[in-house]
């Protein structure tokens, strides 16, 4: 029979709870923040700690159809080895999760530099029954990604600082395997990360989805 975790009472019951509380939410004064400068500082690459560090009790999350998507992507690619960059409270590594279940387990590797958040990531990880398959790294992803890493990667989600999207890249570049897929939202935030993976002579093959979601390709 054919599994499918995500469509499980229980899991889909928990995704609604937190996609809720998080559209519930209001970021600060965000509004008025001028588009310049809003799109300057989701795009620096040195005040992202500050910036996130403001943001600590606010989901961040991926859409709901982004989440599936990740899904099906997981599920296509029989992904048992995953990176996600961004875990924030879990919502998008209770998506990947459920996919690692489904394709008969792996592991998902997931990086939080908010200590708060990483607790409320790995309780909701808990309570859907996945933390087992996750491996929750508190710290700066510059650092925590730089070692220990499976040999080859099957999937990656680039959700956290968007400034540091093509850095994050390149400490995983080495481990893709032919025909990874790598995920990353809001990229808009990221020209050089873009450039890169648009580039044909970078091995990637890459396409710009709805809600600035960019879905790239590595090529064999």
């Amino acid at each position: 029979m054919y599994m499918n975790t995500l469509e499980s009472p229980h899991l889909r019951q928990l995704l609604e709870r937190l996609h809720t509380q998080a559209e519930q939410q209001v970021l600060p004064a965000w509004g008025d923040v001028p588009e310049e400068e809003r799109a300057r500082l989701m795009g620096s690459k040195t005040e992202y700690r500050a910036l996130y560090g403001q943001l600590r009790e606010f989901f961040l999350p991926v859409s709901r159809s982004t989440g599936t998507l990740l899904y099906m992507l997981a599920r296509n690619a029989q992904a048992r080895h995953v990176v996600e960059f961004g875990t924030s409270f879990g919502i998008s590594t209770l998506y990947l999760a459920a996919a690692l279940r489904d394709n008969g387990g792996g592991q998902l590797i997931t990086t939080e530099f908010e200590p708060t958040k990483v607790a409320r990531a790995q309780a909701h990880l808990e309570e859907a029954g996945l933390l087992d398959l996750v491996d929750i790294r508190a710290g700066d992803a510059l650092e925590t990604l730089r070692q220990n890493l499976p040999e080859r990667i099957d999937l990656v989600l680039l959700d956290g600082a968007k400034g540091l999207y093509k850095d994050i890249l390149e400490l995983l570049e080495g481990r893709l395997r032919p025909g990874a897929l790598i995920l990353a939202d809001n990229a808009d935030f990221c020209p050089d990360y873009v450039a890169r993976v648009r580039a044909p002579e970078n091995g990637y093959l890459s396409v710009p989805l709805a809600d600035e979601v960019e879905l790239s390709w590595r090529l064999g």
